[in-house]
């Protein structure tokens, strides 16, 4: 086998791993994905991931100081843009982006939003109505027109179709956000003192949580355009949230993080991929 065939594997394989070890539920979903649409999407999650570790994770607990994690952050977007440009890179990470970033037209505007949205975080402990929309354009609704370009890799929409798919895919991005603030509300106001919804009461968490949901709505109806083996895994993504969603209307998650059993999230699998779906 080719050296660089056997690196493209290895690369691959080591993305893989980062989905596994952070999020439970995109693992999860990207399961039921066609191989090679699952492995553009660990692609994706693997660098979006460390992006948010030298932010808010790892590169904290490193001891790296606010100015060397902007100077790391800001090392790592150029590297992430510069990828797709090279046929081998010798971060496998990098070099597995950035062949899905070739393959699948990713536009680099998209990425230097996220980055945007990324720094925000390094200078904001707290964001107004308007900031708040930017970071989740740049942090969510983004993310979710790069997965959509994954979905579509070498498949034919309408322009009135490739436009409710991109509403779709931004509408679930924010959704997706959204529950995460709402999910790790206590964790960043006492770890990272960051608070995305200064003086949220409780009618305006109801108000939230009703956007929430019809975000949510909003990316159901555009699902039918997918591909067959994307919309099974983006259905099962958005089932899952859902369900988070609703646990968050019962028990808000002040003292402890807001989880979905294993057990459950297998019985939301099996209900989203019955005939009637």
């Amino acid at each position: 086998m080719p050296s660089l065939k056997i690196f493209s594997t290895m690369a691959s394989a080591a993305s893989a791993k980062v989905i596994n070890n952070y999020s439970t539920s995109f693992s999860l979903a990207t399961r039921l994905l066609d191989s090679r649409t699952r492995k553009d999407i660990q692609h994706l999650y693997a660098v979006v991931r460390i992006a948010d570790e030298i932010v808010d994770g790892a590169g904290q607990d490193a001891g790296l100081s606010h100015e060397e994690i902007a100077a790391t952050l800001d090392e790592y977007e150029r590297q992430v843009l510069a990828a797709p440009k090279k046929n081998f890179h010798t971060d496998p990470i990098l070099h597995a982006y950035g062949h899905t970033a070739r393959e699948c037209g990713f536009k680099e505007e998209h990425l230097k939003d996220f980055f945007a949205a990324m720094r925000a975080d390094l200078h904001h402990q707290s964001y107004n109505a308007k900031e708040l929309q930017d970071y989740i354009h740049g942090s969510a609704e983004v993310i979710g027109l790069l997965c959509l370009d994954i979905f579509l890799r070498n498949e034919t929409r309408t322009e009135a179709e490739r436009a409710e798919l991109e509403a779709g895919a931004v509408a679930l991005g924010s959704a997706f956000q959204k529950i995460n603030f709402l999910r790790d509300m206590a964790a960043d106001r006492q770890r990272l003192g960051r608070d995305y919804y200064p003086g949220l009461d409780a009618e305006g968490r109801r108000e939230l949580i009703h956007s929430i949901r019809g975000e949510l709505d909003r990316a159901r109806a555009a699902m039918p355009l997918l591909p067959p083996a994307p919309r099974r895994g983006v259905g099962v993504a958005c089932a899952l949230f859902a369900e988070i969603l609703d646990k968050l209307v019962e028990d808000p998650g002040t003292t402890t993080r807001v989880r979905v059993p294993n057990l459950q999230k297998i019985l939301i699998v099996v209900q989203e991929l019955s005939p009637r779906r």
